[in-house]
């Protein structure tokens, strides 16, 4: 593991494809439910997000695929947070199927806070998130990664 659990589940036998495994768009909705169980985490959860008209936003994400899920595996994704400031959450989360230590794939995350009451735009994060999520932050640095970060993509030249 190469950070803090924050969500499990199973494969659902229509994410599988016809190559016998998880098809590519639903990595990405496992790293969804998995911002959602950090919502949760640090306090921006549903009675937050309706008091405030905050919520977070994703503004990129870069998935590696590293090895196949299968629709047996059970998926356990930790979350390390590589950096925050006001109002955004840089985060990697990593796609484990358990029992295995490697991961199957990674996922990196640009959120932004936003409030969406009228006109949406960034909101600062209030002390006790910002609280929350550095005591997230310092929960998972002692980890390293198990898996590739983001880079830019593109082909060598010739």
């Amino acid at each position: 593991m190469a950070g803090v659990p924050i969500y499990r589940t199973g494969i659902a036998p229509e994410w599988i494809d016809y190559n016998g495994h998880l098809r590519d768009a639903y990595y990405g909705l496992i790293v969804s439910y998995a911002i959602d169980a950090l919502m949760e985490r640090i306090g921006l959860d549903g009675p937050y997000r309706q008091r405030t008209g905050c919520t977070l936003y994703t503004l990129e994400m870069h998935i590696h695929y590293l090895r196949e899920i299968k629709a047996s595996d059970s998926v356990l994704v930790d979350v390390r947070v590589l950096g925050a400031d006001r109002k955004r959450i840089h985060a990697a989360f990593e796609l484990l199927c358990e029992p295995e230590t490697a991961p199957a794939a990674t996922a990196e995350v640009m959120l932004l806070h936003v409030r969406q009451l009228e006109a949406v735009a960034s909101e600062a994060f209030p002390p006790a998130l910002s609280a929350a999520i550095d005591e997230l932050q310092q929960a998972g640095a002692q980890h390293g990664a198990g898996g590739p970060g983001s880079r830019r993509m593109q082909l060598p030249q010739r």
